[in-house]
């Protein structure tokens, strides 16, 4: 090197962050995880987008219902589902502990809150029609979507026991059957769309209602599948049945860890929910609109989602094995691939909207309004993606309170108001409610970074639920 010359930097990241990025063989792990997970929640997306694309060349009025009866049963079933996704840093640290009997009460004890939790969500469903008349929505559309949502019923216990095998089997990194059942659900819905909703096979032309039927047992050929296909990995963890499964103390930890997750999956649902009603309020067109238009955005969120379970599972291992920087690392991948994913179907939303909204429905004025909405769900797709993988980063260390505070100020203190604001006070209309909604979104994906970034510098402990290890 000549006298007085600079040294040259040295190629590639700094230090620092080179010790944050993944390894490429913790990067091809993720993907083996995160590709089937994605196949999966792209799945379980597609028997909604196949409800509303059947459905949609019925009559706008039943594609209202169907956006209306979604909504409600979601929202009835939502805090749940989030509930039993606290069993991810259980089962998953349990996994890299080794520590199978860990394994076996978690399961065990979220099949015990799958009961109770049917139970509450059927009784929130059986009140669908009082509740959509009380809020004001379209009166050609509340008898048709509260027959949706009464169709339902049948179909929680599926889902929520569904939901526990998959956790679980996600944990222990076999995925495999529930990509198989699912296909085999999937399948099975658009043959109960088909008899159901149109009177094929001598059924009656139910329409709405019909398609809250075919949701019902395809949630129970997926849950029955599931569980016939992988019994042989899932058999010791669910018999002998344990009686320390049923203590107080240990499920109420887990309460305390899945809570917080179901009531931030229900604030985040229940904002876009929220718009939903307020768009019947603006009328059947608006509704079908913005239901063609969040179809799409919760189809391609389903990637980042399953990109979100699978750091988790990773983050969660990397804790469980005592090992901080691998946990580290995988939660650096997981962001990087989930945002890299969802600039790719940003540009798709800005290119095409007006094809992809022509998918759903013939009726002219439908279509335009949700080419309209597209535009706004592009923005914030980058947000979307990065907002749902640090939620999977902070469910794997166990860090679930914080992102429910966070999740409350972006959507409920600037999102709604925002959006309501823009809607009705400057007269934009559903435009307006997207606009909020995009800003809530960027908000929280702000705020969750941040925590991700505090949580991750600090000390990644195991969590216990059992004050001992013996039976």
């Amino acid at each position: 090197m000549p006298a007085g010359a600079a040294p040259v930097p040295p190629a590639g990241p700094p230090p620092g962050l080179r010790r944050l990025l993944p390894r490429r063989h913790e990067l091809r792990e993720l993907l083996r995880l995160a590709f089937p997970v994605v196949l999966v929640q792209v799945g379980m997306m597609l028997m909604g987008v196949v409800d509303t694309v059947m459905v949609g060349h019925v009559s706008p009025a039943d594609l209202a219902a169907v956006a209306l009866g979604n909504i409600y049963f979601f929202g009835s079933c939502v805090f749940g589902m989030g509930l039993l996704f606290g069993l991810d840093p259980v089962v998953s640290q349990a996994v890299g502990a080794g520590d199978r009997l860990a394994m076996a009460r978690g399961v065990q004890r979220g099949l015990v809150l799958a009961v109770g939790l049917t139970v509450a969500a059927s009784l929130l469903l059986t009140f669908a029609g009082p509740v959509l008349t009380l809020l004001r929505q379209p009166p050609e559309v509340v008898p048709k979507a509260a027959g949706y949502a009464l169709a339902t019923i049948p179909g929680v216990l599926p889902l929520y026991v569904f939901l526990v095998f998959r956790q679980t089997l996600q944990a222990q990194g076999t995925v495999l059957p529930i990509v198989v059942a699912m296909g085999v659900a999937n399948v099975a819905n658009v043959g109960f769309n088909w008899a159901l909703v149109y009177g094929n096979l001598g059924m009656p032309a139910l329409g709405a209602e019909g398609s809250g039927w075919a949701s019902s047992l395809s949630r129970g050929v997926l849950a029955v599948g599931m569980v016939a296909i992988s019994w042989p990995l899932l058999r010791d963890l669910v018999r002998p049945f344990r009686p320390a499964s049923l203590r107080w103390r240990p499920i109420r930890r887990m309460l305390g860890i899945g809570a917080p997750i179901g009531a931030q999956m229900a604030m985040e649902y229940g904002a876009f929910g929220t718009a939903g009603l307020f768009m019947g309020i603006l009328g059947t067109v608006a509704v079908a609109g913005h239901q063609i238009a969040l179809n799409l955005s919760a189809l391609t969120f389903m990637v980042p989602l399953g990109i979100s379970q699978a750091t988790a599972v990773l983050v969660g291992r990397g804790v469980g094995a005592e090992d901080p920087p691998r946990a580290r690392r995988a939660a650096v991948g997981g962001l990087l691939v989930g945002a890299g994913f969802m600039t790719g179907t940003m540009a798709l939303f800005l290119l095409l909207p007006g094809p992809l909204a022509r998918i759903y429905s013939g009726d002219a004025v439908v279509v335009g309004l949700a080419a309209s909405l597209l535009p706004i769900a592009a923005l914030f797709q980058v947000f979307d993606g990065i907002q749902v993988v640090a939620t999977g980063v902070l469910r794997g260390v166990g860090d679930t309170r914080v992102p429910m505070v966070l999740n409350l100020v972006g959507f409920w203190a600037l999102g709604i108001p925002l959006g309501l604001g823009l809607a009705f006070g400057l007269e934009l209309g559903p435009r307006g409610l997207w606009w909020g909604l995009a800003a809530g979104l960027m908000a929280v994906a702000v705020l969750l970074l941040l925590r991700v970034r505090r949580r991750l510098a600090g000390v990644l402990l195991r969590l216990q639920l059992d004050d001992d290890e013996e039976e």
